[in-house]
């Protein structure tokens, strides 16, 4: 054994031992069964070359059912023992990695040839019997009596045992012989066949080409024909079938009859619909599912004639909070109700609705007026919903978002008109639900990039595609350089650089803003500890690094920002981490302990965007800050001359509580020196904006801090 796969060839003879085996008993012949496997094996050779041929040849069939015959096997069980063993082992052992469905549907007409090469030889072995006799009459009458009683014999218990139903006819369509199979096909009553000519036996679902194909062999000008076709039972119920009609000349090649083979695929094709039907319908509800859907989609979206498509794309509100609170028995009812609801509102040519699963629904309007009847379909939902659902004596609102996409066919695909749907819909819900949204291309647009820089986030991080630059905070008394802020950004391959506002809210989203925050937070003290050894003579330089309200609760953040001073050398008074005015509202003391013993080691904590969160000022005395950060909407009154009375007031007022509770002032966006002047006169300690710089490498703070060493 070398452990190698089997060959075609080594398949091939397996293939062929079987059917010897199955076909030794019942054949009547001298041959030992290795013997008789040996014939066999070239007609297995020419089943499996017919099976993977490029085009269909029922003529290699028919001549394996020919061989057949003339190996003497021509007991009936010879012949349904054959078809079972290539119906069972043929695709096995010969199809390779052909495609299988393909390949099982060759086999079935091979075998539908084989037992129609089968009967045609077998009647013309028993016409030639019967001419063979009747030479030898004069000789032997009584020998020819008894040979022409046995060929008919063997004829005729061939012809009632065969399992597939067999029919001869004349070509005028009279049908003359009829086997017992067939007669259970249509119900037992041989009247009732043998009563009608064959063009009678027509069907609504007829094929276009079976009466051609019909036609054509009983003029002579086909030898067969297959086809799936379907016939009335007397009781009115569809029998379906695979049929093979062939044309049987008499000895001189004139056409004399016709002879049908018959399976009864009945049970199969209505299992194939079940499986169907299940396949593309939603278990619970009925109603066509995500399969079906693209499908018909796809249609739409790609028919031509000016036609155009209109899409509702529902998601119900509120559906979680049921399931939780009364049960997913209960969640479940609701959506069979709705489902009944938006059946109902869908009942025009060209429309359907689909459930894609959860509690996401959709509705599709197809026609040359999909504008107005988009618009219209979505208000039929929209009022369908209004009533309320009662589920085990509870009355359950139902309210849903909707994103409509309309246009004409031809312009997009199916996946991409779904995911516009499903982004409107998302703004539908965004927008306080309840309501239905029209599709926004510009918005799309927007919503797939924010997508696509969320999902790119966790491998730039890994890539280095992340930068920090610096804005300095000048002090406002002598403008010296105090220290500066790290404003992280992103250096994306397609979109270029991008700030923060673009990628931190989507960081702390996925909870990427640890890792992020983390490296900033490193990377900034590393470089604070360089800027003080550079310019040691300019005093120390402090980094302000902001910190996100995910970064507040992880219960990392005292020991990592512990193991960076340390690790870096840096002293904690020449770090500020800033928190913003929002994220500290209504904290309880577990969020602020680790602020709190931050600022026992010496770390700065800075409230940044004050006066944007509307807290309670008195809690300024419980929060561990030592900085006030104004925000820059008190400030943009001074920028010109005179500066705003009330802006003037307000600013007084914060700068004179905050150094009182012994808080330094920190104001952003100075850009005039005129601002910079009147903050000064006011008492702010620090500032930052572009008139003193804007955000830049670090060397720029080299710079900066060098020439107020220097003077």
């Amino acid at each position: 054994m070398t452990g190698e796969p089997d060959g075609p060839e080594d398949r091939l003879r397996r293939f062929a031992t079987i059917w010897s085996r199955a076909v030794f008993p019942v054949t009547s012949t001298s041959l030992t069964r290795p013997e008789l496997e040996q014939q066999l094996l070239p007609l297995a050779r020419r089943l499996s070359d017919a099976l993977k041929a490029r085009t269909f040849d029922a003529a290699a069939g028919q001549t394996v059912g020919v061989a057949l015959v003339a190996a003497h096997c021509t007991d009936p069980e010879a012949l349904s023992r054959s078809l079972d063993c290539v119906d069972a082992y043929l695709v096995l052992y010969c199809g390779e990695d052909g495609p299988q469905e393909a390949l099982r549907t060759r086999s079935a007409r091979l075998q539908h040839a084989m037992a129609a090469g089968y009967a045609g030889a077998l009647r013309e072995r028993t016409l030639a019997e019967q001419e063979a006799i009747s030479q030898a009459a004069l000789n032997a009458r009584s020998t020819v009596a008894e040979a022409l009683h046995a060929s008919e014999a063997r004829f005729r218990a061939v012809f009632e045992g065969a399992a597939i139903g067999i029919g001869i006819a004349d070509l005028e369509g009279n049908i003359l012989q009829v086997n017992g199979a067939l007669l259970r096909m249509f119900g037992g009553s041989e009247q009732g066949v043998r009563g009608r000519k064959v063009p009678e036996w027509t069907h609504p679902e007829d094929a276009p080409q079976v009466w051609r194909l019909y036609e054509e062999l009983v003029r002579g000008e086909r030898e067969h024909y297959h086809v799936e076709k379907a016939f009335y039972r007397p009781d009115g119920t569809a029998l379906w079938t695979n049929l093979t009609v062939s044309l049987l000349r008499d000895a001189d090649g004139r056409p004399q009859y016709q002879l049908a083979l018959m399976e009864d695929t009945t049970e199969r094709r209505l299992l194939n619909l079940r499986l169907r039907y299940e396949a593309t319908h939603d278990a619970l509800t009925g109603l066509p599912n995500r399969t079906l859907f693209f499908e018909r989609l796809e249609k739409a979206v790609s028919a031509g004639n000016d036609q155009r498509f209109g899409l509702c794309y529902l998601d119900l509100d509120g559906f979680k909070t049921i399931n939780d609170s009364l049960g997913h028995a209960a969640g479940d009812r609701l959506l069979v109700e709705v489902a009944d609801r938006l059946q109902s509102c869908a009942t025009a040519p060209g429309e359907m609705v689909a459930r894609l699963g959860g509690d996401e629904f959709v509705a599709l309007t197809t026609g040359p007026d999909t504008e107005r009847e988009v618009d219209a379909l979505a208000d039929r939902i929209m009022n369908a919903l209004v009533t309320p659902v009662r589920i085990d004596g509870r009355e359950l609102t139902v309210r849903g978002s909707i994103g409509i996409v309309e246009g004409p066919a031809g312009e997009r695909g199916p996946a991409e008109v779904l995911r516009s749907a499903d982004i409107t819909m998302y703004r539908a819900k965004s927008a306080g639900g309840n309501r239905f949204e029209l599709a926004d291309p510009e918005a799309d647009a927007r919503a797939i990039t924010r997508h696509g820089l969320t999902t790119a986030l966790p491998a730039a991080l890994d890539r280095g595609e992340f930068f920090i630059e610096y804005q300095p905070l000048v002090h406002l008394g002598d403008g010296s350089v105090h220290g500066a802020e790290a404003l992280v950004r992103w250096l994306h391959p397609q979109h270029g650089v991008l700030g923060p506002d673009r990628f931190i809210p989507l960081a702390e989203h996925t909870g990427l803003i640890v890792p992020l925050g983390r490296w900033v937070l490193e990377q900034s003290v590393r470089q604070a500890r360089q800027w003080q050894e550079r310019h040691s003579d300019a005093g120390p330089l402090r980094i302000n690094v902001n910190l996100s309200p995910c970064q507040l609760t992880h219960p990392g953040l005292v020991q990592d920002t512990v193991d960076i001073l340390e690790r870096e050398g840096l002293d904690a008074e020449a770090l500020c981490l800033e928190v913003t005015e929002s994220a500290l509202i209504g904290a309880d003391d577990d969020l602020l302990k680790p602020l709190r013993r931050l600022a026992e080691m010496g770390v700065d904590i800075a409230l940044d965007d004050f006066g944007t969160g509307y807290s309670n000022l008195a809690n300024l005395r419980r929060l561990p800050v030592s900085i006030l950060k104004l925000d820059r909407s008190f400030t943009q009154g001074m920028q010109q001359f005179p500066a705003d009375p009330v802006d003037l007031k307000i600013v007084e007022g914060i700068v004179s509580l905050a150094h009182s509770l012994d808080l330094a002032v920190t104001v952003e966006g100075v850009e005039t020196g005129a601002q910079a002047e009147q903050l000064r006169i006011l008492g702010c300690d620090t500032a930052q904006g572009w008139y003193y710089a804007r955000p830049g490498p670090p060397e720029r703070l080299h710079e900066l801090a060098l020439v107020d060493a220097t003077g």
